[in-house]
């Protein structure tokens, strides 16, 4: 038969909790009656870095009601903190409703430990942190989201979270883990590929592409914990993202110029990306033709979140990889934050037919609106 999944990412974020006069996060309840195969929850599961106050009032007046337990009082910085953040949406009957009746695929990115974090960054200029290593927020943050991950522990590496998940002979599922090898969060603007410009880490970039190569899934989907093309800032001139501007490939686009090109070399096809992040939901096409490298096969990636945080975007373009949005669910100046009343909430569905094998992905609201949608049909030889 054929396969399906959802996706999204976002949950609780922006001082945006569980809202009794709301009737919680409904969002994950629609994502329920769209009877998915597999959900994929593509980062921040939980704000471990974010209160959430039992009120918040809105620019219109509007006032946002949160249920509020003792652990989600302050920034999460002890192991007891920390499995808070995680039992914290499980305060929902419609979270709860998910996880009894889906499969799940948890991802984690950064605010499971802290807003842009990177291994070794010091939390110089935070004064809300007593504790100020990442890399200690990060073991603990680790730990507890590994007591409530709906995942199991690799044999020979129980730390890692990057995995490769077979879903059938239509699908294949890479969920990667851009947290725990990047490199600082700089300029980007590096001419040279290695420890201060990796992304995924060269370890890890390999096992995708040896993994790509090696499947036999009709469709390949990675999922990644941030877009690929799409300029995500650090401050003022540092970026957060792979994307640092329109020009050839430079700092963390070194990494993925060189994965992309190995898929072209080994001939890999219906290879999609789907991820989360920025806070609205995309298309983007990426094609060689419209790209400054020009050493790759075409390809898709798709965006879809939050589930239940404040709505951002749209973020700019790089051109380096040729990626043109072919849908955006924001218009340009949206206020940055916008309170989920505003009803942009979005989440992903792909599904592949069993017998054409086409991968239908479909982009919607938290009222289950279908908003955009492609058939892609699978490249075979």
């Amino acid at each position: 038969r054929g396969t399906s999944f959802a996706w999204s990412g976002d949950t609780c974020g922006q001082g945006y909790g569980i809202n009794p006069d709301l009737g919680g996060m409904r969002i994950y309840d629609v994502i329920r009656r769209s009877n998915p195969d597999v959900f994929v929850h593509c980062g921040d599961l939980i704000y471990a870095d974010a209160p959430i106050r039992s009120e918040r009032r809105l620019p219109d007046g509007t006032v946002w009601r949160n249920l509020t337990p003792p652990e989600k009082s302050k920034v999460a910085e002890t192991l007891s903190e920390f499995r808070g953040n995680f039992r914290y949406p499980l305060l929902d009957p419609n979270v709860r409703a998910l996880h009894a009746s889906v499969s799940q695929v948890w991802q984690w990115d950064d605010h499971e430990t802290k807003n842009n974090w990177w291994p070794g960054r010091v939390l110089t200029e935070d004064h809300r942190y007593r504790v100020k290593h990442c890399d200690l927020l990060a073991a603990r943050g680790r730990r507890a989201f590994f007591e409530y991950a709906p995942m199991a522990r690799h044999p020979h590496a129980p730390g890692r979270i990057y995995r490769h998940l077979p879903r059938g002979p239509h699908l294949d599922l890479f969920v990667l883990d851009a947290r725990s090898y990047r490199g600082p969060n700089s300029r980007n603007l590096h001419r040279a590929f290695g420890p201060p410009s990796a992304f995924f880490g060269a370890e890890q970039a390999a096992w995708l592409a040896e993994g790509l190569a090696r499947s036999k899934a009709t469709w390949k989907v990675v999922v990644s914990d941030q877009p690929l093309g799409l300029m995500i800032g650090h401050g003022r001139s540092h970026f957060e993202g792979v994307a640092n501007g329109d020009g050839p490939p430079l700092g963390r686009e070194l990494e993925i110029a060189r994965l992309l090109a190995g898929l072209k070399k080994n001939k890999v096809q219906n290879v999609v990306w789907i991820t989360a992040d920025v806070h609205y939901a995309a298309a983007h096409h990426f094609h060689p033709e419209y790209a400054r490298f020009k050493d790759f096969s075409p390809f898709w990636e798709f965006v879809a979140g939050p589930l239940n945080a404040g709505t951002f975007g749209p973020n700019p373009v790089d051109d380096t990889f040729g990626c043109k949005p072919a849908y955006v669910s924001v218009p340009p100046g949206t206020r940055p934050g916008t309170s989920p009343l505003a009803g942009m909430q979005y989440y992903g569905m792909g599904r592949v037919d069993p017998g054409s094998r086409t991968l239908r992905v479909t982009l919607h609201d938290l009222t289950g609106r279908l908003l955009w949608g492609i058939d892609l049909p699978a490249l075979v030889g």
